[in-house]
């Protein structure tokens, strides 16, 4: 955390504090989970006085932004997973239409995130999104599909962060806090479908070579393209397992008749 916070550089008031860390929030540099520094250290980083300090937190904990848990230090807010509230994600997940709502949503957001991202994206952005496509690389060839699974949510997330976009930021990491939650796509019976984590890995590398090559139009076409397969092979899993539950049905009731026979 040493390099995340800043020295207040004017008037060291409760409200600079409160600014900066309201602004490393909404920037998406911290993250919902993330432990902010002791009381003594962050002072000292921010060079203001405990006293102003404290004032600045219990602000922003009354706010919601942050929350201080008794002996185990302070930490940053949970407010992406507050977007879709539990009555809110139980409905849509028992909705087919929601399902196809979510992914044409997403395929017209990624598609201006991932083209935004190969416009911005840093030096920095770029070392962020190899490493994680390194960690998606090396979880395919473990076949840990898991560890792919939550790759793959780090890396839509970390093209959110590329674009430089806060709303669109924020609107997309609770998309993505839905799909890592399972709210719409089952993305194991996805995953067990025939060349789909090939096809799948070779997407998430077109999108990071498209980004990484500062190429807006390829960007934008990997994503897509990326999304249409997800919503095909989603649609192909419903019906596999619609077929299988029917092919049950019909086992069970003709196997009977044959036992009675």
């Amino acid at each position: 955390m040493d390099a995340v916070f800043s020295r207040i550089e004017h008037a060291r008031t409760a409200d600079g504090v409160i600014r900066q860390i309201e602004t490393l929030i909404l920037e998406g540099v911290l993250r919902d989970g993330d432990r902010l520094p002791g009381e003594r250290e962050l002072a000292r980083q921010l060079d203001v006085s405990r006293p102003i300090l404290r004032d600045a937190l219990k602000t922003l904990e009354e706010r919601g932004l942050i929350l201080t848990r008794h002996g185990g230090g302070t930490y940053v807010a949970d407010i992406i997973g507050q977007v879709f509230t539990k009555p809110v994600r139980e409905l849509i997940a028992t909705h087919h239409k929601a399902t196809a709502d979510y992914l044409e949503y997403r395929r017209e957001m990624e598609a201006v995130a991932a083209e935004f991202a190969a416009k911005r994206a840093t030096p920095e952005d770029l070392v962020l999104l190899a490493a994680i496509m390194t960690r998606m690389d090396e979880a395919h060839a473990a076949e840990d599909f898991e560890a792919e699974a939550a790759c793959d949510v780090e890396f839509h997330n970390a093209v959110g962060e590329c674009a430089h976009n806060i709303v669109l930021l924020h609107t997309l990491r609770a998309c993505y806090r839905l799909l890592a939650d399972g709210v719409f796509l089952n993305r194991a019976r996805i995953y067990e479908l025939p060349d789909a984590r090939d096809t799948l890995l070779a997407q998430h590398r077109a999108i990071h070579a498209a980004i990484a090559a500062g190429d807006p139009e390829a960007a934008r076409a990997a994503a897509i393209a990326h999304i249409d397969f997800v919503e095909k092979a989603t649609f192909h899993a419903e019906r596999t397992d619609d077929w299988q539950r029917i092919s049950r049905l019909r086992l069970q009731q003709r196997g009977g008749e044959a036992a009675q026979a």
